[in-house]
């Protein structure tokens, strides 16, 4: 599978709250900036190992090809790896590695085994992830020990360095996962890692609140089911953050909300800190600026990492150099971070100015500067660009370089000169403009003479308005410019790798770092969108909670808010009402009101308590899924198996409208079925239904408590049908029983009046057949009880 070079690695020495009035006006939540899907979940290779034991263990280790983050957890899985599925979602893989004998003959055509199909995991990831290529490894790549040498290798040598040595030191599966993973990047994609640079992390299993797959996205946790480019999800409303990573560890957190009550509490600490205090709020904000836009992340991976079969070319020392110089711009702002934070009260603020008050950044900025020159920064493009890059080394640092930039600088004066002087000739306002292939004019059409361009232009090509074009003069300039800029960069690549060669040193300073800003980054995005500060008791409390999504979309004071009150002896909320009347928005905002407090951030109620969920298990969509060849019937009893098997006291579950893919008799058996196994599982649970029968079949519970959405009702005099007015307030109590109210909501299509008019006599006809059957039903009742009380009696 892989080639013999590959399986021998290259040796590379060591160089290496609630707001106060304040003067600042509150601030919506709301973000202008854009969520494109795949943006900050990273490129992701995961190598994926099961255990052929029934325990089902399962191994992953999975790489940020561009951040060079390294993340090993091994768990314990169902038949459906739910918990599996989950953990590779928070990471939006490209590549897979599976074993090649989980394959089959059918899916690759050459690795498999000549089984009858791949095995029920790899089913699984080709369902979930379809957009990842799937490629197999051979067994024998799958090394424990391997890979434990490979961690040892490579991992940052800082202090938790050892503890995460030892937590995987016994965890078979994910060492084999690890193994395979850089195997493939060697041979498959030319990665060799510096000793020591890769920030590896052992993710224990507990810890964070489970959510799957389907109840992210039905959720809108991440993308706006209805436009994907909108920003209206949660982590598009909170996501105000200036860096990528940033960016990236809040699109985690809400994927996976931490369950540890004490790392809540101190997040909650910071908010409340910068939400208190105004000038430290903006002090942070400014110093976070010289940050934007900057991923740490990535820019360290590229510096880190060099090919198996190394290349040199001018775009890859050009790049090297951007690199360094942006390395520079990122080090000098984590000082103006620093300052900062001088003198923050909280723990989780303390620690952030720990991380960055290194002495190591200081050394780290004056190594860059010896060979960087003060005035070189980073330009958006075109040939000021160039020239920055040009001119990123010193002066006499390098004879060569000294030279090679005099010849740039000379052919760059004369491709300026020969533009004025052809200006002048033709009497044409000539414009000069870079692009790749070198400078070419630009004029506009009509102050062209004649609106035609002169003898002597070559290459012209119609754009808009202008034209662009060259001669053959200014092509034998550019010739010589991008030789001289050639030159330039390869000698100047020579010294940045040098310098490069102890930057490296510094690697482990530069994680932290980078981990410190992007935790600091997300809780100023948190104070940014904060109203009230949660507290967590083992009640969910919530007075005057709005959807933070909702909030954002409707105009101010269009919103309604609700109330919520679970409990132990509470534990079942059954939520009644006519469509359109709210009943799963009210759910909705339950859930994503506990994930952004689990998550650290403020939320937009008066009053809000809230218990640790260990997992969240929804049933929210009514979709067929024509992958697995699944009904909505068949979907909804598949999904309600996996909520009873993961479901524990510690749950929060929502279930919405079960039933609506099968008969109406059957839904209401069903729907008390599993509403029954819910209860006596004392999850927190939501439950809406159309099934009115349930409020009585289900009030025997002690636990079970009726909710409806209000619905303002008034009597037409000229029929017999009423006007419904829905206020989208929750209210205690079963829902009044409306008759046919399903056919006035169908007059809101402007259906016509003839197809409403049988549809309201066919229901009246079949309303009284079932009346005619109850009373029969109860007439029999009545007559077997007379039949044995007479037979009692004549004992």
């Amino acid at each position: 599978m892989f080639s013999q070079g590959g399986s021998q690695r290259p040796q590379r020495p060591g160089t290496a709250f609630s707001r106060p009035s304040t003067a600042r006006p509150p601030t919506r939540m709301s973000n202008t900036t854009v969520y494109r899907e795949g943006e900050y979940g990273g490129n992701f290779v995961i190598a994926v190992i099961e255990g052929r034991g029934v325990a089902r263990e399962v191994g992953i280790a999975a790489l940020d090809r561009d951040t060079g983050r390294t993340v090993l957890l091994q768990v314990a899985d169902c038949q459906t790896y739910v918990k599996t599925l989950h953990h590779i979602s928070l990471h939006q893989p490209t590549t897979l590695l599976v074993l090649d004998t989980a394959l089959s003959d059918r899916t690759t055509g050459r690795y498999g085994t000549g089984g009858g199909g791949p095995s029920l995991l790899v089913q699984a990831l080709q369902d979930e992830f379809p957009g990842a290529a799937i490629e197999p490894v051979a067994r024998k790549y799958w090394n424990e020990n391997a890979g434990r040498d490979f961690i040892k290798q490579l991992i940052v040598e800082d202090e938790e360095c050892p503890a995460t040595l030892v937590a995987v030191h016994e965890k078979y599966f994910a060492l084999s996962a690890a193994c395979a993973l850089f195997k493939y990047m060697e041979s498959r994609r030319n990665a060799i890692f510096a000793i020591h640079s890769l920030r590896i992390q052992y993710i224990p299993v507990e810890g964070t609140m489970l959510i799957d797959a389907d109840s992210a996205r039905n959720l809108e946790l991440i993308n706006n089911l209805t436009h994907k480019k909108s920003n209206h999800s949660l982590f598009g409303i909170l996501n105000d953050c200036f860096t990528p990573m940033a960016a990236r560890i809040l699109r985690a957190n809400i994927l996976a909300p931490v369950t540890n009550l004490n790392a809540i509490n101190q997040r909650l600490d910071a908010v409340q800190e910068l939400t208190d205090m105004e000038d430290r709020f903006t002090s942070i904000k400014e110093s976070l600026r010289g940050l934007k836009g900057v991923d740490l992340d990535k820019l360290i991976t590229a510096l880190i990492v060099s090919e198996a079969r190394p290349t040199t070319n001018v775009k890859i020392a050009e790049q090297r150099v951007g690199q360094m110089l942006t390395l520079r711009t990122a080090v000098r702002a984590l000082k103006a971070v620093r300052e900062a934070l001088g003198g923050c009260r909280s723990d989780l603020l303390k620690a952030v100015e720990r991380l960055i008050n290194d002495d190591r950044i200081d050394q780290l900025d004056s190594l860059i500067a010896e060979a960087l020159n003060e005035d070189a920064g980073i330009a958006k493009n075109g040939v000021h660009n160039k020239n920055m890059k040009v001119y990123a080394v010193k002066a006499n640092y390098n004879r060569l370089l000294d030279v090679a930039r005099e010849t740039y600088k000379e052919d760059i004066t004369e491709v300026y000169a020969l533009h004025q002087r052809i200006s002048e000739e033709h009497d044409m306002p000539l414009d000069l403009q870079w692009t790749e292939n070198g400078f070419h004019f630009t004029v506009k059409k009509d102050e062209a003479p004649n609106g035609r361009l002169p003898k002597g232009f070559v290459d012209v090509n119609a754009k808009g308005p202008k034209w662009m074009c060259s001669t053959m003069e200014l092509k034998k300039w550019n010739a010589r410019v991008k030789d001289a800029l050639n030159e330039t960069m390869l000698i100047s690549d020579q010294i940045i790798q040098d310098v490069l060669a102890e930057v490296i040193e510094y690697v482990a300073v530069l994680w932290k770092a980078s981990e410190a800003i992007a935790l600091l980054d997300m809780l100023w995005a948190f104070a940014n969108a904060s109203i009230i500060r949660p507290e967590f008791t083992s009640t969910l409390a919530i007075k005057a909670g709005r959807h933070p999504i909702l909030e954002v979309v409707q105009p101010p004071g269009m919103l309604v808010a609700n109330d919520v009150y679970c409990s132990d002896g509470t534990s079942f909320q059954l939520v009644q009402g006519p469509n359109m009347s709210g009943k799963s928005t009210y759910i909705r905002q339950v859930a994503l009101l506990v994930i952004m407090a689990m998550i650290g951030c403020f939320i937009p109620a008066e009053y809000a308590s809230f218990r640790l969920h260990d997992a969240l298990l929804t049933r929210l969509s009514n979709d067929d899924d024509a992958e697995r060849n699944l009904s909505t019937f068949a979907q909804e009893m598949a999904t309600s198996a996996m909520i009873l098997g993961m479901a524990t006291e510690n749950s929060l579950i929502l279930v919405d409208e079960l039933g609506r893919g099968t008969s109406p008799h059957e839904g209401i058996g069903i729907c008390h079925a599993l509403a029954e196994e819910m209860i006596q599982s004392k999850a927190f649970v939501f439950f809406t239904t159309h099934f009115n029968d349930l409020g009585a079949t289900l009030g025997k519970h002690p636990t079970v408590t009726s909710l409806h959405l209000e619905v303002n009702t008034t009597r037409q005099t000229t029929s017999t049908g009423f006007n419904m007015v829905f206020q989208h307030k929750i209210r205690d109590g079963p829902m009044e029983e409306q008759n046919h109210y399903g056919l006035e909501l169908a007059k809101l299509a402007d259906l016509p009046d003839g197809l409403l008019a049988t549809s309201a006599r066919m229901a009246e006809h079949l309303a009284e057949r079932e009346r005619v059957r109850r009373a029969k039903s109860e007439g029999g009742k009545i007559n077997t009880r007379r039949k044995l009380l007479i037979k009692v009696n004549t004992l």
